[in-house]
Parts: C-alpha cells; structure tokens; sequence
C-alpha cells in the first residue's frame, strides 16, 4: 500500500509540474511533451515495447558495422562502472537496445526494469528516460530517479549522452544505468564525464571508418571549444565528409550529404608556410615545364587530378598563359 501511494504522488507531481505550456524546467518541458504531444498518461504505463528476436537481429544487423566500432569502447567503459554495479546501453536512434555491457550478478534486475537488449526507451513509448529524452533533446542528460515520467522508473538513474553519425544527424545513445540508491554526485559527475568522453569516441571511430580511402583532417577552430573537428579529404584535396562538430564550426550543409570542396578553402590555408607554399610552387612549375605546358600531363605526372592542378595554380598564382599551357 505505500508502494501505491509514493505511484499517487509521482504521478501528481508530474501532472501538475506539466499543467503550464510554459514549463520553466527542461525537465518540466519534457513531461508536458510526454503528456501533449506523446499523449501519455502518467498514472497509465503502457507495456514495454520489445522487438521480437528476428526483428532486434534485423536491427542489429544494418548497424552492424556500426556496432562493430563501438565495441572495444563499450567494453572500456564497462570496465569503469562495472563495480558500481552499473549497466552499459547502446541504442539506436530510435531509443531501441542494441547492445548491454552488464554483469552476471545484475543482469536479471536489469531485465525486469526492462534497460535490456529489443526494449524500445523511446520518449515516444516510456515518457522522459534518459535514452529517450537525451536523443530527443539532442544533448547529455541525466535522468535521476523520480525525474522519470512513469513512477514504474523511478528506481533507476540513468545517464545519457548522444552520438552523432557522420551526416550530421545522431545515430545512437551511450546510457550509463544504476539500479541501487547509494549512487552519489560526485559519482555521477564522474560517470557522466566518461559517458560524454566515450560518446565522442565512439563518434570519432565511426567517421574514421566510414571513410577509409580518404584523409582525416583534424581541424581547429575558435568556435569548436573541446570538440574534436574532423573533416575526410579525397585524393584531390576536396573535402568530402565531416563530423557534425566540424559541419557547426565551419558553416557546412548541418545534415546529409556534403558538397565537396576544396580542404583549403574550409580551413583558410592559415597554417601554411611561406617555405612551403614555395616549395608546392615550383614542384607545380617543374611538372609544367617538364610537361611543356600541358596541364593534364602535368597533373598526372604529380598523381593529382586536373581540376586539383588548376585550383593549386589559382592559389599559387601560377596564371594559365594559353601560349604557354595546354589543357589537353
């Protein structure tokens, strides 16, 4: 019976804290979403949403290259939090359980609060929870006890933090969970770091592999703070991928499918050197004079394409002369 009545007061709590369309709170904000636009009740948890076996093997396999790369950073972050009695989530970009890094010992209380492989914890289906919530709001969350909308998780804190896919848009969520009521803030603090810290290598790991023939560029720039900026450069200098750090700090397309474009355009050629920029001059100008003037010769003799060729000639100030150079 007092179970039910502390069930009375979250639910009351969360009604009245979500009565006001200006909910001052993120927190607040979040519950009116569940109740107004996910149309939940909070004195009425629907059942857990689950994948069949087939379904979650689906899944898990068009991620699969995905998951192959988070992998190692799974198990690491595992090795931490293990003896906190801690339970380790990868989700896709649905809120669905991918992957569980859990101990023997923990992994039947796990299962009955449902933070297990197939489970959906979507904000759309469980209400605010961390896995929801953080790829909702796209940021690091922290979802403690009785923050949860339904009162059935208020047991559980749950940690989160969001991982962007190379086109700009999140793919997954890290979700660092604790079951036991000893946990304390500077605990917390110090999970939530690392979960952040794992994210974004996570993240990093992927945009490698999800460009292996090109260059990874590690850029800077005012605007990036901590973030890592990574851009991928092709065999002719043009930049054709970016991380979503990088798409922010230098007003690339957020999402998608980049246009490519020269790497020195996007990084200002700020770092080079008068010596070098001589240096690429006349190697350029050798293979011209070697070439008699023939562009694509030239281009090829140095293993760069024409349009490489001639966007270098532009920047060095090596003028196309048509007495001179041939574009054949």
């Amino acid at each position: 019976m007092p179970e039910a009545r502390q069930e009375t007061r979250h639910e009351d709590r969360v009604s009245s804290a979500s009565q006001s369309p200006g909910a001052v709170t993120r927190l607040a904000a979040s519950w009116r979403r569940s109740i107004v636009k996910h149309g939940l009740d909070p004195a009425r948890a629907q059942a857990r949403q689950r994948l069949s076996d087939a379904e979650l093997a689906l899944r898990r396999d068009e991620m699969g290259k995905f998951l192959s790369v988070a992998g190692p950073q799974l198990d690491q972050l595992f090795q931490l939090v293990c003896p906190t009695g801690r339970n380790v989530l990868l989700t896709d970009a649905r809120g669905i359980v991918l992957e569980q890094r859990v101990s023997d010992g923990d992994a039947a209380a796990f299962q009955e609060w449902g933070l297990c492989r197939g489970v959906n914890w979507s904000e759309e289906i469980e209400g605010t929870n961390g896995i929801g919530t953080c790829l909702i709001e796209e940021r690091q969350v922290v979802i403690h006890r009785d923050d949860h909308f339904y009162a059935r998780n208020i047991g559980v804190s749950c940690i989160d933090a969001p991982i962007w896919g190379p086109d700009g848009r999140i793919i997954a969520a890290l979700d660092v969970s604790n079951a036991r009521s000893d946990g304390s803030e500077q605990w917390n603090a110090l999970i939530s770091a690392q979960v952040a810290q794992t994210a974004r290598m996570i993240e990093a790991a992927f945009f490698r592999a999800s460009f292996p023939d090109a260059r990874i560029i590690v850029a800077q720039h005012p605007a990036a703070g901590e973030s890592a900026l990574l851009l991928a450069v092709d065999q002719d200098d043009l930049t054709i991928g970016a991380n979503r750090a990088a798409r922010r700090a230098f007003g690339l397309e957020k999402e998608g499918s980049l246009r490519p474009r020269p790497a020195g355009d996007i990084l200002g050629r700020t770092d080079e050197s008068p010596e070098l920029a001589r240096a690429e001059r006349a190697a350029l100008m050798g293979a011209l004079a070697r070439a008699e003037g023939n562009v694509s010769a030239a281009a090829r003799a140095l293993g760069i394409g024409r349009a490489t060729m001639y966007r270098r000639m532009s920047r060095l100030g090596i003028d196309e002369n048509p007495g001179r150079l041939s574009q054949s």
